[in-house]
């Protein structure tokens, strides 16, 4: 009885094997595409009405940020596409200039996004600018080390707004899609 109970569970063991086990394809590893979308926050600048009233000239804001998005071989040779997006915002009595300056290395410049926005009341401006594909070229990025940002004031510098904590706020973040395999 022992030896049937035996002979059936190895007879059961072999079937089993045999009916799930099917030969692996090990090729499909070559078609598979891995491609993640990582999104990050650029900058932040809030500049209170204030601080504008006090300028004595037309510019009354610049600063280089550092923009290393690119430096990095691994991100730069795998990057397929991206959107940059902004958002201005200005609640101050003074109609407002923008311009954001794409740099290299030798502070030439790449590429510009100018915004021009009116005195408050206004509502958010937003851009989304694409690259790659369906856009502008990756190599502005890869080649941009610097990003200047030049606000200037084309109103005067004694009126205050009506709205409490008037302010320029421009905030930007990007999305990018790589390809890992």
């Amino acid at each position: 009885m022992k030896a049937l109970l035996k002979v059936k569970i190895v007879i059961l063991g072999i079937g089993l094997l045999v009916s799930c086990s099917e030969k692996q394809d090990f090729t499909q590893f070559d078609d598979l595409s891995i491609t993640p979308t990582l999104e990050t926050s650029i900058f932040f600048v809030k500049v209170q009405e204030s601080l504008i009233n006090r300028a004595v000239n037309l510019n009354f804001f610049t600063q280089d940020f550092n923009f290393d998005a690119f430096e990095a071989d691994f991100f730069a040779d795998r990057v397929l596409e991206g959107t940059i997006s902004y958002e201005l915002q200005n609640t101050t009595s003074k109609p407002i200039q923008i311009e954001l300056q794409f740099l290299d290395g030798n502070d030439f410049l790449l590429d510009t996004e100018i915004f021009i926005m009116d005195a408050a009341p206004t509502a958010l401006l937003t851009r989304e600018v694409a690259y790659g594909n369906s856009g502008e070229s990756l190599d502005f990025l890869r080649n941009t080390s610097k990003v200047r940002l030049n606000a200037s004031n084309f109103g005067d510098n004694s009126s205050v707004s009506g709205i409490s904590g008037a302010a320029v706020e421009l905030r930007s973040s990007a999305q990018f899609m790589l390809r890992l395999k």
